[in-house]
């Protein structure tokens, strides 16, 4: 009995707690649905070797040229034979709001944490020209909740788990602590550097991002600095995809997200990559439209389908499934 009182009385505090920080007008978002709030053709193309098994409306990246694999592993074994497979994984949710602490992809509701200050809304409703967004990083592995690949080493394990909140760290918003995670902004912050990147843009819109462009966000800006701070803001989704390809760099940098694609031979395990390999990772809205039609490469312009995504009267609340290119040997 007193177990059930205790139950009881948790689900009242947590409903109550859950109605005291949903308070925040600005703060507004809807529970991803993992089966119809997806994109599955998103994982395509499918690659065994070099051979494409299926396509996809994207462009894939270059993959292994064999399709049998050698991987080392410990005595007595010594070598494990597979097969290259290539794939495109879901393996990550953000949420990029202008509220501190609102989970958009989790229904839309303030973690009561602590008070910090709110993101600027940009030129649609201020007078300043660039705007400020907390993302929120949350680990997603679709693909192994749904058993579409069986194979441990070619998928991310584990539950739904809230791996970064850019509220908590103080790099996030002051852009002088954010030179210690990316010192070298410094050698790119000039007018040739900055003007390499229309190269990026015109690349990304018709096919993949130029990772040796790695400092450029296509035609969303600059990848630096690692914060959520964007100058001369004119559309607030623009701004959302590219605060969250900053946190996919960021995250590469800090080695919380390791790489996992290879051309010359395939990956038998996932290793650190400080550089954000641009060409591996896609993204597809969740927040507030599910867009189960279509995903998109790093720095592809937005004006392609934004129309129907960013409504004047839109509180600047966004989500977005982040996929990633997959190499392994199975």
């Amino acid at each position: 009995m007193k177990r059930y009182l205790f139950l009881f009385l948790a689900g009242v505090a947590l409903i109550l707690c859950r109605t005291a920080n949903a308070a925040d007008p600005a703060c507004e978002g809807r529970f991803v649905n993992p089966i119809t709030d997806v994109c599955w053709e998103c994982i395509f193309p499918l690659s065994i070797g070099s051979i494409a098994v299926s396509s996809g409306a994207q462009p894939d990246t270059a993959n292994p040229g064999s399709p049998i694999q050698f991987c080392p592993m410990p005595p007595p074994i010594f070598q494990r034979i597979g097969m290259a497979v290539g794939y495109w994984e879901p393996m990550a949710l953000t949420d990029v709001t202008r509220s501190p602490y609102c989970m958009v992809n989790m229904g839309g509701f303030n973690l009561n944490v602590g008070s910090i200050g709110t993101g600027t809304a940009g030129q649609s409703d201020k007078d300043v020209p660039g705007a400020f967004y907390h993302v929120h990083w949350y680990k997603y592995p679709l693909t192994y909740w749904l058993s579409i690949i069986t194979s441990a080493a070619c998928l991310q394990g584990g539950d739904m788990d809230i791996a970064y909140l850019s509220e908590l760290d103080p790099t996030w918003s002051d852009s002088s602590l954010t030179t210690i995670l990316n010192p070298e902004a410094i050698l790119f912050a000039n007018p040739i550097a900055q003007g390499a990147c229309a190269a990026d843009a015109i690349a990304s819109a018709f096919n993949k991002a130029l990772d040796p462009l790695f400092w450029c966000a296509g035609s969303q800006g600059s990848m630096y600095p690692f914060n959520g701070y964007v100058s001369n803001e004119f559309s607030p989704l623009q701004s959302s995809v590219l605060v969250s390809e900053r946190m996919a760099f960021k995250l590469h940098r800090q080695g919380m997200v390791m790489n996992s694609i290879g051309a010359d031979v395939a990956v038998c395990y996932e290793y650190p990559s400080p550089i954000l390999p641009k060409e591996r990772w896609r993204y597809q809205m969740v927040n507030m439209y599910p867009d189960v039609a279509q995903c998109h490469p790093v720095g592809r312009t937005v004006m392609r389908w934004e129309i129907s995504h960013n409504p004047p009267h839109s509180r600047k609340n966004f989500g977005y499934l982040m996929w990633r290119k997959r190499n392994c040997v199975y």
